[in-house]
């Protein structure tokens, strides 16, 4: 690190600010758009030198002394961000001017983004510094007296002389075994590092890497570092990069509002990056303020750029802390947050529940979007287990009142296509979340010129969701993140609803005329679903097979004929329905109609023909057996079951039955359950004979 951490001292002590403003200017120009890795790499040259050492069984000397070089070094780097970041922490109590304030935070910032040195930012003090910084609260740190002369800075200037003079040492001891080992690997991880390696990465709040966000991996990211480097170029912000002219937006910004912009940006990082940051936060109520902030700024014209970093932290706080979600939604944060979200989208009613969506209106913007993404985030983590509680009736009013609002986020474009996508992606969790009956409003719209209908109701809503859900489907990335929940809102929306389960079915089953393909073959919504039933995760499986299921109104020979007894065994034997009894097997309330599924002429005519473990009309296959006499036949089944009682005593397979329930059990269990019948059956015919007598 560049910066002469001796020098600030000095100008501090003599009280020269622009002195100070100068030597953090230049470490936040060089290191801006940079990440502390070095915890990352670490681990990466220690696994290396682990595979060395297993390999050949043995260490050099001169390694060792190359391990202990590396790990002065970056100790001595550790120390120097540890005792910038106390420093800076204490300056900015002092009042110092605003110039330098803000050069402070947006060093602390950069700082804040390494998780080792975090153990200085969470202190109660500097926590209360920040949000006062930040607006959060009035109250200011007690501690540390402002008082730059005491040793405070004499005992930071001895550390880090003693630390250089070691290094020093080391400098001259080892000089001579780091030049024949310069080609090798690189040495081993300091313990600080080994300790920390799992979450060495926490992200920069001010750097797209928020919870719940895209993002790749650091070891795609970053390929190969020099040696010494702990300082790695890291992306952009993903607002700001988006936005033309983010820099030069912020460098308009005046006053108050950008230093409370950079003290939200470095509460991010550190809640973020420390657990116990996010205790700290909880237990110095910083919640309520952030509460208050938000409320205040619904109602502002033209909301500032501040808000979407409240809007982060409180997501963040929320997502990580569940009491301080709890608290949220007990100080009435469902109905803060909709404001919110109304005015970001500038709704106009037209009815109670029924918000003016005009065809030729503007998309959203690049910062609204933002905004209303962070607020239905928020809203999601308060609102979860909303689903699966019935709510009452003014609870249902302010749900409704919201699932209108989010309507206009499924209806609305924004700026750029990928930002529409990850609004309509956001929103339909939310939707998830909420209780079902209140998701009705989404359909009560009156129908207009263009409007898709079924039975006479507004379908606009579901074809949108329709057609989110196959974008995602063609789409094909992190499928359970993706796919699950829009299959299941869905799938719940076609039970509750036989207007939205006749357009959809009309979409993904329409009338099945073709089977010279296996169901899962093609480039159909209908086949890539089949196709998602037999995925590897069981959520994934289960939300395309349940869709399936509810479109044939959870009948079972339906079921099969559309996707192969094969592809939907899955399902058949969680529910317990192998055994196909019935018409329809089904626990759910949903009520369908009696309409039936009549086959086309086309199916008609090959039906017969139709394997239905496949679902689709097979080759004729010749007769393995033919030409065979009946003694031969014989043998043939008596090898045949030798094979099948070997595999199964050797437990290679296991001999499956389905029980009366329809459900799938161990053949041995079969046979034992029918003997235990028997057996408790006896006794009583007994007892019958004796009466009789």
């Amino acid at each position: 690190m560049d910066v002469d951490i001796e020098e600030i001292i000095q100008c501090i002590k003599q009280g020269d600010e622009n002195g100070v403003q100068m030597q953090l200017q230049k470490f936040n120009k060089e290191y801006g758009q940079c990440f502390f890795f070095d915890a990352d790499e670490s681990e990466r040259r220690r696994q290396r030198k682990l595979e060395e050492f297993r390999k050949n069984k043995v260490r050099d000397y001169a390694d060792s002394e190359s391990d202990n070089d590396d790990f002065e070094q970056e100790d001595l780097g550790l120390l120097q961000r540890q005792n910038l970041a106390v420093i800076i922490v204490r300056l900015m109590r002092t009042g110092v001017k605003s110039s330098l304030l803000k050069v402070s935070l947006h060093s602390l910032r950069i700082l804040s983004r390494d998780k080792q040195i975090l153990g200085h930012l969470v202190t109660d003090g500097a926590l209360l510094t920040l949000a006062k910084l930040a607006g959060l609260t009035a109250n200011d740190a007690s501690e540390e007296a402002n008082d730059p002369d005491s040793d405070f800075y004499d005992n930071i200037i001895a550390s880090l002389a003693e630390a250089k003079m070691l290094q020093g040492r080391i400098d001259e001891d080892g000089g001579e075994g780091e030049a024949m080992d310069q080609n090798e690997e690189f040495p081993d991880a300091d313990e600080d590092s080994k300790s920390t390696n799992s979450d060495a990465y926490g992200g920069d709040q001010d750097s797209d890497s928020w919870l719940g966000s895209h993002r790749t991996s650091i070891n795609e990211m970053h390929r190969g570092s020099g040696h010494q480097k702990v300082l790695e170029r890291g992306r952009k912000d993903r607002r700001e990069s988006k936005m033309e002219g983010g820099v030069e937006e912020e460098e308009g910004e005046q006053g108050e509002e950008v230093l409370r912009k950079e003290a939200m940006k470095v509460l991010c990082n550190v809640v973020y990056n420390s657990t116990w940051a996010q205790e700290r936060f909880s237990a110095l109520r910083l919640m309520n303020g952030l509460i208050e902030c938000i409320s205040s700024s619904v109602n502002w014209s033209s909301p500032s750029s501040i808000q979407f970093y409240e809007l982060r932290l409180m997501f963040l706080i929320t997502a990580l802390r569940p009491e301080l979600s709890a608290q949220l939604k007990q100080e009435g944060g469902v109905p803060i947050l909709t404001a919110a979200l109304e005015s970001c989208l500038e709704v106009q009613w037209k009815e109670p529940y029924e918000c003016v969506l005009e065809p030729e209106a503007a998309p959203i913007s690049l910062e609204a979007s933002q905004r209303i993404i962070e607020i239905l985030k928020i809203l999601f983590n308060i609102t979860y287990s909303s689903h699966k509680q019935e709510p009452s009736e003014d609870d249902a009013a302010l749900y409704r009142h919201l699932v209108a609002i989010l309507r206009l986020c499924l209806m609305r474009k924004c700026t750029l296509p990928e930002d529409t996508d990850e609004l309509q992606g956001h929103t339909v969790n939310l939707l998830t979340a909420l209780p079902l009956r209140c998701l009705n409003v989404l359909l009560t719209v009156p129908l207009g010129p263009k409007s898709k209908q079924s039975l006479g109701v507004n379908m606009d809503c579901v074809h949108t969701l329709l057609m989110f859900m196959e974008r995602r489907l063609e789409a094909g990335e992190r499928v359970k993140e993706k796919l699950t929940p829009i299959l299941s809102l869905l799938s719940e929306s076609c039970r509750a609803h036989r207007e939205t389960r006749l357009y959809i079915r009309k979409h993904i089953l329409p009338p099945l005329r073709d089977v010279s393909h296996r169901p899962e073959e093609g480039d159909t919504v209908k086949s890539r679903l089949v196709r998602l039933m037999t995925h590897l995760d069981t959520d994934v499986k289960h939300c395309a097979a349940d869709l399936l299921f509810v479109l044939c109104k959870e009948n079972v020979r339906r079921f099969v004929k559309y996707t192969g007894y094969g592809n939907a065994a899955g399902l058949l034997a969680t529910r317990g329905l192998l055994g196909g009894q019935g018409p329809r097997s089904s626990t759910s309330d949903a009520q369908y109609s009696s309409d039936s599924d009549s086959d086309t002429e086309e199916y008609r005519q090959v039906k017969d023909r139709v394997n239905m473990v496949t679902g689709r009309v097979e080759a004729e296959q010749p007769n393995p057996m033919e030409g065979m006499t009946e003694e031969e036949k014989e043998e043939e089944a008596r090898r045949l079951i030798m094979l099948f009682n070997k595999l199964s005593k050797d437990n290679i397979i296991q001999p499956m039955g389905v029980d009366e329930e329809g459900k799938l059990v161990p053949m041995k269990g079969l046979e034992e359950t029918t003997l235990a019948e028997e057996a408790n059956a006896e006794p009583d015919n007994e007892a019958e004979s004796d009466k009789e007598d």
